[in-house]
């Protein structure tokens, strides 16, 4: 259909086009603030939609009128200036806007400059291989998606119902059976929807963590990331792997006011509501499940992926129980595994910037961020989120 081959980095800029110039975007203070040029659907700090993004605005020095536009030459950690089309403060890495030639000429921290860096090729061959040795994922017969409406990028604020019948209209439930979708569907009913209001995990719960990881960590797909970022020099036995997985997508951070209220899984996985919208919750056995039970009406979609058979992505618009997803995009059929995978190499690899990937010879882009406002180990750094911005560069 329409929303074949769009991709949603167009759908940034149509929304920058559609969006009324004498409107401020709402945010923190009312300031305005400068759309990015990457799509980014949820900010580092308080994960919002589209174009509701943090970012320093004091102005530039006049002396770097005089740069190249695109470069970080004579540019290095300045003050944010909605003016430049990439940027090269101090934070550009959170937002995924750093100008190209940030990390060579500005940053001297991690793995930038030595060896150990992965380059784009790597990433497209080891994702090439994750998405080959995802043998859990649907088959074409074992989910049946009716994704009605395609509605156009201006129309995804209007919040309104276009698709009459659910996502889902069949999915082969007998997948649930499968070791790491069970361990993974007792872990969705571990976190309270509503930022602000802390976990509290029973050792149950904890065990239910510790379970999924060691089902995902037995199959072909964790098993080739592992190998990957075990020859990438990120981490020397499994065991280190498991547990710094564990500390990224488990610990527990603040978002609202109360201590230790969310977690990169919940949020991704789960998902969460935060000053009346729904924030993360970007997979769709989560989203079948929550239809199923009346909680989830699906209102439209603004990009449905290049792939003919699972896993796709589908980007859509969605009630959930009362609050809405703008843009909410999704894998649908890809395992558990899958997800987690990928998500953790972009991570891994690319924090807080887009990663790219190719998946079945498409490209596919991922953004995450970090949550910078507490760490572990020393000084790790927690999933604040990730999702998949596009499928066509």
């Amino acid at each position: 259909g329409s929303c074949h081959l769009v991709s949603l980095s167009i759908y940034q800029l149509s929304l920058k086009k559609s969006h009324n110039p004498n409107q401020s975007f709402q945010s923190r203070g009312d300031q305005l603030l400068p759309p990015l040029p990457i799509s980014a659907e949820e900010d580092p700090k308080e994960p919002e939609p589209f174009l509701e993004l943090e970012g320093e605005t004091e102005e530039a020095p006049a002396a770097n009128l005089y740069s190249a536009p695109d470069s970080c030459r004579g540019r290095c950690l300045e003050a944010f200036d909605k003016h430049h089309q990439c940027h090269c403060n101090a934070r550009c890495r959170d937002f995924g806007n750093c100008c190209e030639d940030f990390e060579s000429l500005c940053d001297h921290e991690g793995f930038s400059h030595s060896s150990d860096a992965i380059t784009k090729e790597e990433l497209q061959s080891i994702s090439e291989k994750i998405y080959r040795a995802d043998t859990n994922k649907a088959r074409k017969e074992d989910i049946i998606i009716n994704s009605q409406n395609c509605i156009s990028p201006s129309e995804t604020r209007d919040q309104v119902d276009h698709c009459p019948e659910p996502l889902f209209s069949y999915v082969n439930e007998e997948l649930f059976s499968k070791p790491t979708y069970t361990a993974f569907i007792n872990l969705l009913n571990n976190y309270q929807r509503a930022t602000g209001r802390g976990e509290h995990f029973s050792a149950q719960q904890l065990a239910e963590q510790d379970a999924f990881l060691r089902e995902v960590t037995k199959t072909a797909v964790m098993k080739e990331l592992y190998s990957f970022l075990r020859d990438q020099n990120r981490y020397s036995s499994e065991q280190e792997f498991v547990n710094d997985l564990k500390n990224m997508w488990f610990g527990l951070y603040s978002r609202g006011n109360d201590k230790g209220d969310s977690s990169g899984f919940e949020h991704v996985f789960s998902g969460e509501v935060k000053k009346g919208k729904v924030t993360g919750f970007h997979n769709w056995i989560r989203f079948y499940m929550q239809e199923k039970e009346g909680l989830v009406d699906y209102y439209s979609h603004i990009y449905d992926g290049p792939w003919d058979s699972y896993p796709d992505v589908l980007a859509m618009q969605f009630n959930w129980d009362g609050y809405y997803k703008e843009v909410g995009s999704a894998f649908i059929g890809s395992s558990p595994e899958f997800e987690f995978a990928l998500y953790s190499l972009c991570f891994i690899a690319r924090p807080g910037k887009v990663c790219q990937l190719s998946l079945g010879g498409y490209p596919l882009a991922i953004q995450t961020y970090t949550w910078d406002k507490s760490t572990y180990g020393n000084g790790k750094k927690y999933i604040a989120t990730a999702y998949v911005v596009s499928s066509t560069q």
